[in-house]
């Protein structure tokens, strides 16, 4: 019989094939060595968590500076934005009104002071009574009253920084008229700021569980950073904190302050961040992330037995953000092995062969979150 060249080429290439099962077993060895079983164990540890909170950023002296008389604006001596010094001359009101009451009341207690020496002379000469020499004398303390009371209003016209700050916005120009009390810019002392922030009653609690009691004002020493708006870290270490009086029942929280250093003015009154409070939780039974799975918001692992079965466990995770781990309260300890590696593999009662790799090994490596 006659063969055909292509029934030759065929024939060459079924010789060539692998059975049906060889290729089963081939796919099958593949699966199992791309999905390797591998199992670690919970571990104890100190755990430094980190805790966002947004804050408010104020300065710790802003106040508005205000015209303490009436009368026009004659000179503004600073600009907005300027670093002024304590005592530095801001504002001039035109002085001449009280420049003139303040003549007239001098030249008064003048008058009244030669009264009374005159007064004086003439009782030691026994010309008057002891009484004229008192009324005199009176007079001429009144009089020196209203001289100091004049002086004050002319100083008044004079308007100087009470502390060293910042100017803020220029609420009014050269020439207008302004009455007294009426703002003519901000200041800000911000050498040192204070951040302001709320704490849930939770962690407060937390908080003062670690403060000394018998201090007359305890002060909370919180391991803290301040995360400014663009991300970044304010590179200056908090130098206290303090827990305000009352508790907000509305919203659960207590405010606290965190004091900051501002060497260069960087902060500024009115910004806004994020304090981030790094508390340690001590002997924290912690796991990595990618051994859980979730169902129906609920988390669980796989625990293998001493028969090397799978069984599925419902597994209480601690409300700490943490990257890469959960810190667990309750579902296991310690003696447990858990499936790390192929959690989607397995089905519950499935036996498993698997390769134990120690916890430590495991969190040194963690990059990602549970699957």
């Amino acid at each position: 019989m006659k063969v055909s060249p292509i029934q030759v080429a065929f024939l060459a290439l079924s010789s060539l094939s692998l059975p049906a099962c060889d290729i089963h077993k081939a796919e099958e060895s593949h699966e199992q060595e791309h999905h390797k079983i591998v199992v670690t164990s919970p571990v104890v540890k100190d755990v430094i968590l980190t805790q966002p909170y947004v804050c408010l950023i104020r300065a710790q002296r802003h106040i508005d500076v205000r015209a303490l008389v009436d009368g026009y604006l004659e000179k503004i001596l600073v600009k907005e934005g300027q670093v002024v010094k304590e005592k530095e001359p801001m504002f001039k009101i035109l002085p001449i009104l009280y420049q003139a009451r303040y003549e007239a009341a001098k030249a008064e207690a003048r008058q009244a002071e030669l009264e009374y020496k005159y007064a004086q002379n003439l009782f030691e000469k026994k010309v008057i009574a002891d009484t004229e020499v008192a009324l005199r004398e009176a007079k001429w303390k009144k009089a020196e009253a209203h001289k100091m009371l004049a002086e004050a209003e002319l100083k008044f016209t004079d308007i100087t920084a009470p502390f060293d700050g910042i100017v803020d916005t220029l609420h009014e120009r050269e020439g207008s008229l302004i009455k007294e009390r009426d703002i003519l810019t901000t200041l800000s002392d911000n050498s040192v700021m204070w951040v302001y922030f709320n704490v849930p009653e939770a962690s407060y609690l937390e908080y003062m569980a670690h403060v000394d009691q018998d201090q007359h004002a305890p002060r909370l020493e919180l391991n803290l950073e301040l995360e400014l708006a663009n991300h970044s870290k304010f590179p200056y270490a908090c130098t206290g904190v303090t827990v305000e009086a009352k508790f907000n029942p509305e919203t659960g929280n207590i405010p606290f302050r965190a004091d900051f250093p501002n060497p260069h003015r960087l902060l500024r009154h009115g910004q806004t961040g994020t304090i981030l409070v790094h508390p340690t939780r001590h002997n924290a039974l912690i796991i990595p992330q990618r051994a859980t799975f979730e169902i129906l918001d609920k988390r669980y692992v796989w625990v293998g037995g001493e028969d090397n079965k799978a069984k599925q466990r419902l597994v209480t995770i601690d409300e700490s953000k943490l990257e890469d781990i959960f810190i667990i309260k309750s579902g296991l300890d310690v003696k447990d092995k858990i499936i790390w590696e192929g959690v989607r593999d397995v089905r519950d009662g499935d036996k498993v062969e698997y390769e134990f790799r120690p916890p430590e090994e495991i969190l040194d490596k963690q990059k990602n979150h549970a699957e």
